[in-house]
C-alpha cells in the first residue's frame, strides 16, 4: 500500500531524476522534498534504520572509506562516520547541499573523517572507494556501471530502492521495514567483481 516517492516518480515517467536519500531524524531531522536549481535532482528523506540497514549490509567497519554519490546534506557518510568510525566522502553537485553537509560534519564532531566535495558523480574516480552507497534512478544507476567496475574485488555497492536489473545481478537483496515511516525498502548489494547480467531482450533471444 505504500510507496516512497522515489518510486511514485518512476512511476510516472520521470527517469531522468536522481532521487537521493536524506537521512531524518538522528543525524539531520526530516527535510521536505526540493528540487535543485542546478540538476533534476529530488530530495527524499530515508529513515535512519534503513541508513543503518545498508551500512549494516556493506560491512561497514572503521578500516572502510565510503563515498556516497549524490549525498545531499551529508547524512549517509556523517553516520557512517558516527557509528562505524569510517572514513567518508560526499559528492554532491548542488552547492548549498555542500555548505549543509560541512554544517552536519561540524555539528557531529566528524569533521576530521569525512570530506565533502561539488562534482559530477559521473566524472569521478570511484577507485579508491571500498564502499559505495547510492540512492538513484535504476537509469543512473547503470550510467555509473563503467565507474563501479573500477573498484578493486571486494568492494561493496549499496543501493536503496532500485537495482541495476538486466545488467548487474546483486548479491543479495533486502527488504526492510522502516519503524519511522511504516514503509517497506529495498536495499540491494554488489561486490566487485560485478556479475554481468543479460537484458531480457537478450535472453529471449537465445531461447
Amino acid at each position: 500500500m505504500y510507496r516512497t516517492l522515489a518510486t511514485i516518480l518512476v512511476l510516472f515517467g520521470l527517469t531522468t531524476l536522481a532521487v537521493r536519500a536524506g537521512r531524518s531524524g538522528d543525524v539531520a531531522g526530516p527535510v521536505p522534498a526540493r528540487e535543485s536549481s542546478k540538476a533534476d535532482v529530488v530530495y527524499v528523506p530515508t529513515p535512519n534504520d534503513v541508513v543503518m540497514k545498508m551500512l549494516e549490509l556493506a560491512r561497514v567497519t572503521k578500516n572502510d572509506l565510503v563515498y556516497d554519490l549524490g549525498c545531499g546534506d551529508g547524512r549517509i557518510v556523517v553516520l557512517a562516520a558516527k557509528k562505524c568510525g569510517c572514513q567518508g566522502v560526499g559528492y554532491d553537485i548542488d552547492p548549498q547541499r555542500i555548505k549543509e553537509c560541512h554544517a552536519n560534519a561540524k555539528k557531529y564532531g566528524v569533521e576530521a573523517l569525512v570530506t565533502f566535495e561539488q562534482e559530477d558523480i559521473f566524472k569521478l574516480d570511484l577507485s579508491k572507494a571500498s564502499v559505495i552507497t547510492l540512492y538513484l534512478l535504476p537509469d543512473l544507476n547503470v550510467r555509473l556501471i563503467p565507474q563501479l567496475e573500477k573498484l578493486k574485488p571486494g568492494a561493496r555497492i549499496v543501493s536503496h530502492d532500485f537495482s541495476m536489473k538486466g545488467h548487474l545481478k546483486p548479491d543479495k537483496v533486502v527488504s526492510v521495514t522502516s519503524k519511522e515511516d511504516n514503509v517497506e525498502h529495498t536495499l540491494y548489494l554488489w561486490t566487485v567483481p560485478l556479475k554481468k547480467q543479460k537484458v531480457a531482450a537478450e535472453a529471449d533471444a537465445e531461447e
